[in-house]
Parts: structure tokens; sequence; C-alpha cells
């Protein structure tokens, strides 16, 4: 059973775009019943700026968000968490790290929006659509008696939330 409150690492590459949304958006919308954190193998070191004016648009803070090492996650002081879920797009052939530990794993890949290029509004467009499918997500998460699930609930349930709600190709010039 998860403890409280539920603590879930979002993992991706660059931890610029996708992960930095899903956590800000997972920790508005938990209202504290959730614990949201994101991280990257190879972060970029800054979050994409079109990321924070999309959680904007939508009134969600995103206060000390940034871009950051899983190692800050992984020595034996770090918070430990319930689920970690990988957001990395393997149908874009992007390698999504490997976080190891005792709890429950997801994967919501999602096109990158940052890899899209050149006119404004289409940026814009690609980073509200991905916005769109995860608060659509997440919705589904916080809508689950977690804390009554046992892991392998919990995980068929992550599966089926991924399935319920698959990404979107995204329309652009691609970086």
């Amino acid at each position: 059973m998860p403890s409280m409150p539920i603590k879930v690492l979002f993992l991706c590459t660059a931890n610029s775009a996708r992960s930095i949304l899903f956590a800000a958006t997972l920790n508005h919308l938990g209202q504290g019943r959730f614990e949201a954190h994101s991280a990257g193998s190879q972060p970029a070191g800054f979050v994409n700026p079109n990321a924070l004016i999309e959680l904007g648009r939508r009134g969600i803070p995103a206060e000390g968000a940034r871009s950051k090492s899983w190692d800050e996650y992984a020595g034996s002081d770090a918070a430990a968490f319930d689920v970690v879920v990988t957001v990395c797009d393997s149908a874009a052939n992007e390698s999504c790290p490997v976080f190891y530990g005792n709890f429950v794993k997801a994967h919501w890949g999602l096109p990158d929006p940052a890899s899209i290029n050149g006119d404004p509004a289409i940026v814009e467009d690609a980073f509200r659509r991905t916005e769109d499918v995860i608060v659509t997500r997440l919705q589904a998460l916080i809508g689950l008696p977690v804390e009554a699930l046992s892991r392998e609930a919990l995980q068929q349930a992550l599966v089926d939330i991924d399935a319920r709600f698959p990404a979107r190709p995204l329309e652009g010039n691609r970086a």
C-alpha cells in the first residue's frame, strides 16, 4: 500500500518538458494527496519555456520547476517513491531511462513537444495537446483508490490508463 502522500517520480531523458508538465500538473490536481517530482537521465539543465507558458495558461503553479538529474533521487537518503513513470516516446525511438527500486513502474510515453519548432502557433498547439493528454491521464490516476490497491492492481491500472488515453502525434517540424 502506498505511503501518504503518494510519491510519484516522472522520468524522461532531458527533464525539460513532459516530465515537468506531469509533475507540476499532478501536484496541482492531486491537492496534497500526491507528491510528484521529475528528473532526467541526461537533464537539459533548463525547463522549456513553452512548458512553463502552458502551465501558466492553465493556472498550474510551476515554482521550483527545474531540469535535474535522477541522481538526486538515487542516494541512500533520497525519498522513496511509490510510483515511477517514464514518459519518453518509445514510438519515436527515444530511449527511456531505467530507474531501479522497489516501486510500481509504468510507461506513459508521449511525443516530445519540445522537439517541435517553427511557427509559434504550431509549437503552442504541440504543448497544449501534450498537456491535454497529461491532464486526462492524471485525472484517471487521481480517480483511483490508489491507497487501497495492491501493487499488482496499481500496476495494471497504470497500464490501463495509458491504453485508454493514448498519445497523439504532434504536427510540425521536428528539431
